[in-house]
C-alpha cells in the first residue's frame, strides 16, 4: 500500500533506517487505536513588488516530522525539526504517554492507491530567480500603462515545493508531492481625489509555467484594472433586507465558510455544529448538492493523499437538499463509526491532521444569472467577495462584497461600495431559489484557518438568488 515513487525515502535522506523507524513507530502504538510518523521537506519563496521597486523577497526551506499516538479521544504528538533516529525516538516516548491506562486494538490502515496526482514539479526551479524579478517588473509596468488612472500596482508571486512521507502502523510508507504556485496582482485607481483598488489571482498545483504566461497575466491585469474602475464609480450601498444574487466561482466562499466548516466532521461529533445529528434531514432547498473534493487534478485544495494517508476522494456532503455526510479523519470517522473521507490535513509537520475541507462547492443547476437578475424587484448582485466573519456554532456570517450592483426592476443600474451580506448559513441554504447554470470554481487563491493552522483550499459554486438576506450598506 504506497504511492509510488522512485525518488529516495526522506528517512533514508536523513540516514535513518526505515526499519528502525517502523520498529520506534510501532512500540509506541502498541495499545493504541491509531497513529503514524509524518515527516516533511518543504521550501518555499515569495516575491512582492510593489511601489514600481521589488520590496521583499524571501526563500524558506524546512524538514521534520510529526509522531501522533491516538488513544480515545487523546491524542498525544511530538515534532522535531531534526530528522534522525535519536529525534524519532524521544518524540514516540514522549507521545506514547497519551496511551496510559488505554487498551486499545489498531485501526485499519488507509486503503491503497495507485493514484498520482502530481509529479515532481518544483515552482521554484522554473526560471531563475532574476528572470522571475524582471517577469514582475514586466507585469507592473504593463499594468501602469494600461490606463492613466492606474496610481499603484502591487504584483507578488508566491510558490512552494512540499514532500511528504507517512509511515503507518502497519509498516506502509505513503508518499505525495505537492506543489503550488500563484501570482496576484492588485491596481489603485485615482480620479479627482478618489481612490479605489481591485485585485485578480490565479494559482494552482503546477510550476510557475503554467500561471506565468503573457496571456495570464494579462488577464489578471485587466480583471483587476476592471474591479478598480467599476469601484470608483461606485455610489453608497443602500441597507436592508433584501434578494441577492451572487456570482460564480470565488462567491462559493460564502459556502466554504458558513456551511462547510459546519459539516466537518470533529464540529458534528462534539455537538457544535448547527449541523450536528441532522443527517437524513433536509437542511437546504430543493436541487442545493454540496461536495467536497480533494481528488482534482491541479486545484489548490487538491492532494494524492491527505496528512494520514487516506486517498482523498469526491464527498456528497447535501444531496438535494439533505445532508447525507460529513468530512472526516480517522479519528473522527472512527470515533462516530464512519469511514475516513480523505480530509485530514495540518499545516505542517508540527500540527496534528484535523477534519477539513479541500475543494469544497455547490453542483450547478439550469437557471441563467440573467434571468436571476430579471426576477429581481430590488435587490443586490454581489460579482465578488472581500472578507468575512463566521461563527461554526450557529453558522451566523458577515461577509464584505468588494464588487456590487444594485438591481431595480430586473436591471442593474449601479456599483455601490459598502455592501456586506449579513445571515446564517443554515437558514441562508433554505432559501436559496434559484441554481445558475454556469458553475466555476475560484482562480486558485483560498486559504482555510482552523484551529490555528492555515492551509490551501478552493471553493466553488454556479451563480445563486438568495431570498430575504439582510444588506449592511453605507448609504445614510
Amino acid at each position: 500500500m504506497t504511492v509510488h515513487t522512485a525518488a529516495p525515502s526522506l528517512l533514508e535522506a536523513a540516514d535513518v533506517n526505515p526499519d528502525r523507524a517502523r520498529a520506534l513507530l510501532g512500540e509506541a502504538l502498541s495499545g493504541a487505536d491509531d497513529g503514524e510518523l509524518f515527516v516533511e521537506q518543504s521550501e518555499s519563496e515569495f516575491f512582492l513588488f510593489d511601489d514600481g521597486r521589488l520590496k521583499s523577497a524571501s526563500y524558506d526551506a524546512s524538514e521534520g516530522f510529526g509522531l501522533r499516538v491516538v488513544a480515545g479521544e487523546t491524542a498525544g504528538y511530538a515534532h522535531a525539526t531534526e530528522i534522525s533516529e535519536a529525534a524519532i525516538g524521544r518524540a514516540a516516548a514522549s507521545a506514547a504517554l497519551a496511551k496510559r491506562g488505554h487498551a486499545g486494538v489498531s485501526a485499519e490502515g488507509p486503503r491503497a492507491t495507485n493514484a498520482r496526482l502530481y509529479g515532481d514539479e518544483n515552482p521554484l526551479s522554473s526560471s531563475a530567480f532574476s528572470d522571475k524579478v524582471a517577469l514582475l517588473q514586466e507585469i507592473d509596468a504593463f499594468a501602469r500603462a494600461r490606463d492613466p488612472r492606474v496610481a499603484q500596482v502591487s504584483v507578488s508571486m508566491a510558490g512552494e515545493r512540499r514532500v511528504v512521507e507517512i509511515l503507518r502502523a502497519d509498516g506502509g510508507l505513503l508518499r505525495d508531492v505537492r506543489p503550488l504556485a500563484r501570482l496576484n496582482v492588485s491596481i489603485t485607481v485615482e480620479r479627482d481625489g478618489r481612490r479605489e483598488s481591485g485585485s485578480s489571482g490565479a494559482g494552482g498545483r503546477a510550476g510557475f509555467e503554467t500561471w506565468i504566461t503573457p496571456e495570464r497575466w494579462h488577464e489578471q491585469i485587466e480583471e483587476a484594472l476592471r474591479q478598480a474602475l467599476v469601484n470608483l464609480d461606485a455610489i453608497d450601498c443602500p441597507a436592508g433586507e433584501m434578494d441577492v444574487v451572487l456570482g460564480p466561482g470565488w462567491n462559493g466562499v460564502l459556502l466554504h465558510e458558513a456551511v462547510g466548516h459546519g459539516l466537518e466532521g470533529d464540529f458534528n461529533r462534539k455537538g457544535s455544529s448547527a449541523f450536528s445529528g441532522r443527517i437524513g434531514e433536509r437542511v437546504a432547498a430543493p436541487g442545493v448538492t454540496v461536495f467536497d473534493d480533494g481528488s482534482l487534478p491541479g486545484r489548490r485544495g487538491s492532494l494524492t493523499i491527505d496528512d494520514e494517508g487516506t486517498p482523498t476522494e469526491r464527498t456528497i456532503l447535501i444531496e438535494d437538499g439533505i445532508l447525507v455526510g460529513y468530512m472526516h479523519d480517522r479519528m473522527s470517522a472512527r470515533l462516530m463509526g464512519l469511514a475516513a473521507t480523505g480530509n485530514a490535513r495540518r499545516q505542517s509537520f508540527a500540527h496534528m491532521p484535523m477534519p477539513r475541507m479541500t475543494n469544497t462547492g455547490m453542483l450547478q443547476g439550469t437557471t441563467p444569472r440573467e434571468e436571476m437578475i430579471a426576477s429581481m424587484k430590488r435587490g443586490l448582485y454581489c460579482a465578488n467577495f472581500g472578507g468575512g466573519q463566521v461563527d461554526i456554532t450557529n453558522g451566523k456570517f458577515v461577509f464584505q462584497c468588494t464588487e456590487a450592483y444594485l438591481v431595480e426592476n430586473g436591471k442593474i443600474t449601479a456599483p455601490v461600495k459598502g455592501a456586506t451580506l449579513i445571515g446564517d448559513g443554515p437558514s441562508a441554504l433554505t432559501r436559496v431559489a434559484m441554481i445558475g447554470d454556469d458553475f466555476d470554481f475560484d482562480p486558485g487563491i483560498g486559504m482555510c484557518g482552523k484551529g490555528g493552522q492555515s492551509v490551501p483550499v478552493g471553493v466553488g459554486q454556479p451563480s445563486l438568488k438568495i431570498t430575504g438576506l439582510t444588506v449592511g450598506g453605507t448609504s445614510v
